[in-house]
């Protein structure tokens, strides 16, 4: 019998290396309640993680502003999925571009980030309608965030598509993600469904499997209804917040396990009209320094806030209407434009006390570049493309419908009727119930005549001879993303008032301004006289030329109170070159 040959070098190394390399199976991240702790692969672990939406951010600027987040000192980002960014209509899904979830979740690994996912259904995110899909509304007696069959079915149908594409992803699969979370601050709802909440936890173990670690996040006053028996339950408050009181509350509903703050605020959100929202440095730091002394797990919402692009930042409701600003910047650690900040820098130094950051300088902030005053040129009022705008034509109803009824989900609509009599002197002109959903510019026969607003400003004084055009452009805001338990419909809830006749037989023009803006705008406007005097919604347009390298940039309109900018990126040729331009038509509605 020949004797075995001896295992050579390079197969004991290969052999050593396979064994030393995590292997799938071996992967864990779970709870140690006997020591009150995290353990990832069996040893003890805290994760110092932050917040960053993909889909505030463009996904050519996702890796940066990663890297930033680990140069940090942090171990983990946590994210939201918004599910109306990704199901724009029933069974019609998106994950391409700046919504493919994969390639963010592949930037995180590369930036050695483990990932806490908050899948939802509702968000919350300061996002439109929690990141509910407003298409949920054209059922309006559906009662949302319960276990209202018709809400069920959507959310099954959405989490059936979703959990399947992530289930590899997961931590004990070779993936970053190491928890995920079910709802968000459900508790704050005060809907306290808890077969709805049982639902969807069985779903994601149906769909996930036992291993992946499920936890819940709620503010002090939502534990008793947010909270779940087989899911971790976590809090979330911030730097002026009694925090052992509130790390107390944690305890009641797990008194063995470690400390979690789910967000904990670096900063505030921003609504429209008022200041911009800021946070004490000393605060934050000392705050953070505070729970990881006590061993606690903490995630900072937002670390890097971003942008509310198109029509997608969502709205409060604090006795009034209060929509969010298109700026997402949260006076995070990490700016707006992407740069570090002194908040930074203070938190790293914090979080190098209690575990190794990487080696090695930040970047410094990115080159901006300025492009001086731009003149806009007048082109036309937005009536006047009314047939380019709605090119389906109006949709006639004998009362005014809304956003939903007729499939419009954000945006603007104009609501069109005629004059059944003459109104001599100036005569009150209102919705009732705060019917503005949210906010309408009024015009008689082209002329615009003033502004109605939720919440805020209820009536007009009109006049108008019998058989005048009475125009109402109305803007949906921003559907309310928390603090309401009622579907945000949008545009004119009940019919409008003048005097005391109830105006009738409608039509409404659901515009596609963007669709209008890309394709047909710059020819169209050529074929168009202008307007000599402006009154109500206008078109304006500029263009200008950028010859070095494209940098950002930022937009700065004094004097002006309202305008939806778009920016088409183009090419010219022009003197012999190849010269790129850009081209933004900004529409100023007053």
């Amino acid at each position: 019998m020949a004797p075995k040959k001896p295992l050579c070098f390079p197969s004991l190394l290969l052999l050593l290396l396979t064994l030393l390399l995590p292997q799938a199976d071996s992967r864990s991240f779970v709870v140690d309640r006997e020591h009150d702790r995290f353990l990832l692969d069996g040893a003890p672990f805290r994760y110092v993680s932050g917040s960053l939406h993909y889909f505030r951010v463009p996904r050519v600027l996702w890796a940066d502003r990663l890297f930033k987040m680990q140069m940090s000192g942090l171990n983990a980002v946590q994210l939201y999925v918004p599910w109306n960014y990704h199901e724009p209509e029933p069974g019609v899904y998106n994950f391409n571009g700046s919504r493919d979830l994969i390639a963010f979740l592949k930037e995180a690994s590369i930036a050695n980030l483990l990932v806490i996912l908050r899948p939802g259904p509702y968000i919350c995110a300061e996002w439109e309608m929690g990141g509910l899909p407003a298409w949920l509304l054209r059922k309006p007696n559906i009662h949302l965030r319960t276990s209202d069959p018709d809400f069920l079915a959507a959310v099954d149908s959405w989490f059936k598509v979703l959990l399947p594409k992530i289930y590899p992803w997961l931590y004990h699969n070779g993936g970053n993600i190491i928890s995920i979370q079910v709802e968000n601050e459900y508790g704050s709802y005060r809907s306290c469904d808890f077969a709805y909440m049982k639902h969807l936890a069985g779903l994601f173990r149906a769909l996930l499997g036992d291993e992946i670690l499920l936890f819940t996040t709620d503010g002090p006053q939502g534990l008793r209804c947010g909270s779940l028996k087989g899911l971790y339950t976590t809090v979330d408050f911030g730097p002026a917040d009694n925090m052992t009181k509130i790390f107390a509350l944690q305890r009641e509903y797990e008194p063995h396990g470690p400390l979690v703050n789910s967000e904990y605020y670096t900063g505030w959100l921003d609504y429209w009209g008022q200041n911009h929202s800021t946070r004490s440095i000393i605060a934050v730091t000392k705050g953070l320094e505070k729970m990881l002394k006590l061993g606690a797990s903490v995630n900072m919402y937002m670390f890097h806030g971003g942008t509310n692009f198109g029509y997608w930042n969502g709205a409060d409701e604090k006795g009034h209407f209060l929509p969010i600003t298109t700026s997402y910047d949260y006076d995070a650690p990490i700016s707006e434009a992407g740069d570090v900040t002194f908040k930074l820098f203070a938190l790293r130094n914090v979080i190098s006390q209690f575990q190794e950051i990487p080696l090695g300088p930040l970047p410094p902030p990115s080159p901006k570049m300025m492009l001086g005053p731009l003149t806009l040129h007048l082109d036309g009022y937005l009536l006047d493309f009314l047939h380019l705008l709605c090119p389906q034509g109006p949709i006639h109803s004998i009362l005014p419908m809304t956003f939903e009824a007729v499939k419009q989900d954000r945006g603007f609509m104009l609501y069109r009727t005629y004059l059944t009599h003459t109104v001599f002197e100036p005569t009150q002109f209102w919705v009732p119930n705060n019917g503005i959903h949210d906010r309408a510019y009024v015009m008689v026969d082209g002329v615009f005549q003033g502004v109605l607003e939720r919440n805020t400003k209820h009536r007009l004084f009109l006049t108008g001879k019998m058989g005048a055009k009475l125009d109402i452009l109305l803007e949906n805001m921003g559907r309310l993303s928390f603090g309401s338990n009622y579907s945000d419909f949008k545009g004119l809830l009940q019919a409008p008032i003048l005097g005391q006749t109830i105006l009738t037989q409608w039509l409404m023009f659901p515009l596609k301004v963007d669709k209008l803006v890309k394709w047909s705008f710059p020819l169209q406007l050529l074929k168009n006289s202008h307007p000599q005097t402006p009154s109500g919604p206008i078109f304006y347009s500029t263009t200008f030329p950028i010859l070095d390298s494209v940098r950002d940039t930022f937009l700065f309109l004094p004097g002006w109170t309202k305008v939806l900018l778009i920016v088409v990126v183009g090419m010219r040729v022009g003197g012999g070159k190849t010269e790129k331009s850009w081209k933004g038509e900004q529409k100023l509605f007053l």
